[in-house]
C-alpha cells in the first residue's frame, strides 16, 4: 500500500513537470493576438489591405452608391447594430458581388464579407458588429465590372469590446 501510494506521486510529479514544460514552451511562442493591431488606427490604405481582388487601384474606388447606416454612439461594443445599402440594378450586367465591412481599429480588419449575385435581388445587409472602441467603419462594395464603391462611418463606442482578437 505504500508502495502504491509512492508510484503515485512520482507519476504525478513527472506529469506536473511534464505540464510546466509544455506551458513555458507555450508561453515562450507568439500568439495570433500578439500580432494583431487593435489599439491603433488603420489609414484607408492599410484598411484596403484586407480586402481581396483589390489592386491597390485607388481611381476605380469611389465614395459613392453606398449608404452605410449606422449609430453615432454605442453604449457597448458588444453588439452595435448596422446596414449597408447599396443602389444597383442588380441584373446579368451590372451587380454587385461583394460587401465587406471593415475595420479601423478592431483586432481582425475585415469584420464580415458578404456574397451576393443577381439572385440576391438587392444588395442590402442588416447585421451585428463587435468594435474595440471608437473607429471609423468601412463599408465597400465591389461590382462585377471591377469597380469599387464605399461609404464610412465614425461611430463612438463608450464600452470597448473584441480587445482580446475575438
Amino acid at each position: 500500500m505504500q508502495q502504491a501510494l509512492f508510484e503515485l506521486s512520482v507519476m504525478t510529479r513527472r506529469a506536473l513537470m511534464l505540464g510546466a514544460a509544455s506551458l513555458s514552451a507555450l508561453a515562450s511562442t507568439k500568439s495570433h493576438a500578439v500580432v494583431m493591431s487593435s489599439g491603433s488606427l488603420r489609414s484607408l490604405p492599410e484598411m484596403m489591405e484586407g480586402v481581396e481582388g483589390f489592386n491597390g487601384n485607388f481611381e476605380k474606388f469611389k465614395k459613392a452608391r453606398v449608404d452605410l447606416q449606422m449609430t453615432l454612439l454605442a453604449d457597448n461594443g458588444n453588439s452595435v447594430p448596422l446596414s449597408v445599402d447599396v443602389s444597383s440594378s442588380m441584373t446579368e450586367q451590372e451587380h454587385i458581388t461583394d460587401i465587406y465591412l471593415l475595420s479601423q481599429r478592431n483586432p481582425v480588419l475585415v469584420m464580415a464579407r458578404f456574397h451576393l449575385g443577381v439572385a440576391s435581388g438587392k444588395a442590402m445587409v442588416n447585421t451585428r458588429v463587435r468594435l474595440a472602441g471608437s473607429q471609423k467603419i468601412l463599408a465597400v462594395a465591389q461590382t462585377n465590372t471591377g469597380e469599387w464603391y464605399f461609404d464610412e462611418a465614425q461611430v463612438v463606442v463608450t464600452e470597448s469590446a473584441c480587445v482580446d482578437a475575438s
